[in-house]
């Protein structure tokens, strides 16, 4: 792993590559900022790119593609059925995770689609160490029940545990002892638990619940969207596993669970996703699906380029070099926020910097959504597109009850390989100005609210003019400066 130490004693992450190819960013002034803000809702999700600076909304899809994976595309096999891009796809799949059956989807929740349509059924429930959104709802709509088995210190907004995305395997083996192995579909393990603030599991948790499951005949499946910041945690934070490759790290893992599932739009770095499964009847029972919902069975959805690019990456994914730039600028991100006592999750995760806004704008109730409070806020301040991970991202019960968030997050995702080091640092400023002028943020209602996944398109409103006193302040401060 690459470690540089600068002459004057400065630590600073370095970029193990150089940027080749450019896309030009636009800053506006505050106030057509703030008009953007308001036109869009107030929902991250609806701003126009063009008016974004640094786009922070997510790491899907959004990750720089390496040289080779470019010239990979030109490679691709163009054929509807039998194409030699599957061919090396799985291949390659197989080579990395040791699993003889491969199905193509067109990203990681169309994967989720098939794996809840084929396991989850009326009355069952799913324990996992923290849910996702689209898993969440997926599960929900066939009838099963999402049960959260995270750690005690999962939920810690501020520790040192290295491994904060830990099951707690004995609460898996009180529900087995309790409701019976039948009443469970499958046992899901996310890699890199996004809700949470990235936070890693251990490869010796993973052990501890693939006992568990293959003692009690439970099917466990891995969510490996985010495998390659946890593989990087793992050879970094795990004693055990410090002079292990990155690629025994993978293997590993892999033999430990039954179905392995992923987004390539983060695994991989293209745009796709793909189910690798072990059992020949479990192949069998979901390989209807993809024709059903995605495509034929040799690309599911996917474009044959982003097939060949995704191969590539999935290789590039078993370089350190390539894989712990995201992670270290997280890291850098994280540390000089936290210095500057600006609540964030600590310890850095992966995917992205996690701003505490409960915490930050903790005058502000959480049924007024304080996170996506400050996600407009430091839009409007900055330029900056965070997302809401909080009580917006939830859904209502059955009876319409709105069940309060864990956790109010303002994520800031770090796209692999694509920010500079001072891009980062403007966001840092930015976000330590807003923290000293955080009373002037004030909560959010709603103006129209979708009944399912309703932080993607769902619209709010102020509750008071608090954001055009948030604009006058940043003119005090700042003057005509962008």
């Amino acid at each position: 792993m690459s470690k540089v130490t600068f002459y004057r004693g400065q630590q600073l992450p370095l970029e193990m590559h150089k940027v080749r190819i450019i896309q030009k960013l636009n800053l506006l002034p505050i106030e057509e900022r703030e008009r953007a803000m308001r036109e869009s809702g107030f929902n991250t999700f609806l701003l126009q790119n063009n008016d974004v600076f640094l786009d922070m909304l997510t790491d899907s899809g959004v990750n720089a593609m390496s040289q080779d994976q470019q010239a990979a595309m030109l490679m691709a096999d163009d054929a509807y059925a039998g194409s030699a891009t599957y061919t090396r796809l799985h291949d390659k799949l197989k080579e990395l995770f040791g699993m003889e059956y491969f199905l193509p989807a067109h990203q990681g929740r169309a994967a989720e689609n098939i794996i809840t349509k084929v396991l989850v059924t009326e009355g069952t429930c799913v324990p996992m160490n923290y849910h996702f959104t689209t898993t969440k709802q997926h599960i929900t709509v066939n009838g099963g029940e999402v049960i959260e088995l995270i750690r005690p210190e999962g939920l810690e907004v501020t520790s040192d545990h290295p491994f904060k995305g830990n099951f707690d395997v004995d609460a898996l083996k009180e529900l087995i002892a309790e409701r019976g192995a039948d009443a469970i579909s499958h046992v899901r393990m996310e890699a890199g638990t996004n809700l949470i603030g990235g936070q890693p599991f251990s490869l010796q948790n993973l052990r501890e619940v693939s006992e568990v499951c293959s003692s009690e005949g439970v099917t466990l499946v891995l969510d490996a969207s985010l495998l390659a910041d946890n593989l990087h945690f793992i050879k970094c934070r795990e004693d055990a596993c410090k002079d292990m490759s990155i690629r025994e790290i993978t293997r590993e893992m892999a033999d430990l669970v039954d179905i392995l599932y992923f987004s390539a739009r983060k695994l991989g770095f293209g745009r796709g996703g793909g189910i690798c499964i072990r059992d020949e009847e479990m192949y069998k029972r979901m390989r209807g699906y993809v024709p059903m919902f995605e495509g034929f069975l040799t690309y599911g959805g996917m474009s044959v380029r982003e097939m060949e690019a995704i191969t590539v990456g999935l290789d590039e994914t078993m370089d350190e070099d390539m894989i712990n730039q995201g992670p270290q600028f997280i890291e850098y991100m994280v540390d000089e926020l936290d210095r500057r006592n600006i609540p964030v999750i600590t310890p850095a995760g992966g995917l992205g910097a996690h701003v505490d806004a409960m915490s930050f704008v903790d005058h502000v109730p959480q049924n007024e959504y304080p996170a996506a409070a400050l996600a407009s806020a430091l839009y409007v301040a900055s330029g900056v597109r965070g997302m809401e991970r909080g009580t917006m991202a939830e859904q209502r019960d059955a009876d319409g009850n709105e069940p309060l968030a864990d956790m109010e997050l303002v994520r800031l995702a770090m796209p692999r390989r694509v920010f500079t080091l001072s891009q980062v640092n403007y966001v840092i400023d930015r976000l330590d100005w807003l923290y000293q002028n955080r009373r002037l943020i004030g909560g959010m209602e709603w103006e129209e609210e979708p009944e399912i996944l309703r932080f993607f398109y769902g619209r709010l409103k102020t509750k008071g003019n608090w954001m055009g006193d948030l604009v006058e302040q940043f003119r005090k401060d700042f003057g005509d400066s962008l």
